[in-house]
Order: C-alpha cells, then sequence, then structure tokens
C-alpha cells in the first residue's frame, strides 16, 4: 500500500519537473530533455505522452511546448499539494496518539 502511494508521488515529481523544464525550454525535445532531468529517454517519452493527454502540452516541429493550461494546472498542484500536506500532518499525530 506505502509503496504505490510512493510511486504514484515520484510519478508526479517527474511530470511537474518536467512540465516546468519544458516552460523554461521549449520548444524542447526528448534527448534534451533526458539530459537536463537525468532521466532515461524512455521514461521522458512517458512522462510526455501523459502530459500531452492532459493538454499541458502540444508537440511542434521543434519539440515540445506548453499549452495555457500550464498555469492553472501549477496552481491545482500547488493546492493539492497543500492539502495533501495537511491530511500527512494529520496522520503523522495520529500515529502518534496512543
Amino acid at each position: 500500500m506505502t509503496k504505490r502511494l510512493e510511486n504514484e508521488v515520484s510519478l508526479l515529481e517527474r511530470h511537474v519537473k518536467m512540465l516546468k523544464t519544458i516552460k523554461e525550454n521549449e520548444p524542447i525535445g526528448i534527448i534534451r530533455l533526458a539530459e537536463l532531468l537525468g532521466h532515461p529517454q524512455h521514461k521522458v517519452r512517458y512522462s510526455l505522452r501523459i502530459l500531452e493527454q492532459e493538454g499541458l502540452i502540444v508537440p511542434s516541429p521543434d519539440g515540445a511546448v506548453t499549452t495555457e493550461k500550464f498555469d492553472e494546472f501549477m496552481k491545482d498542484i500547488d493546492r493539492l499539494l497543500e492539502d495533501m500536506e495537511k491530511a500527512v500532518n494529520r496522520l503523522k499525530i495520529e500515529l502518534k496518539s496512543p
């Protein structure tokens, strides 16, 4: 149960880092993204596919570029992480109580 949660958070972290890197370097291709992030190309391809399915990036002849959904997504992720942090803190308190 905990391993699955850990994997999902790790995957989300990779997607968000990749999205930010695309925004900072757009347009950018798979090879350059892999170099900048230190991830294998197959993982970069997977994340690009997910980001494209979510409508956060689109392909261009010169590489991936972000869409108008970028700013709202980043705000949503920030809110989600704040909510998760609160939930984690409540869980930590619950674990310490007898």
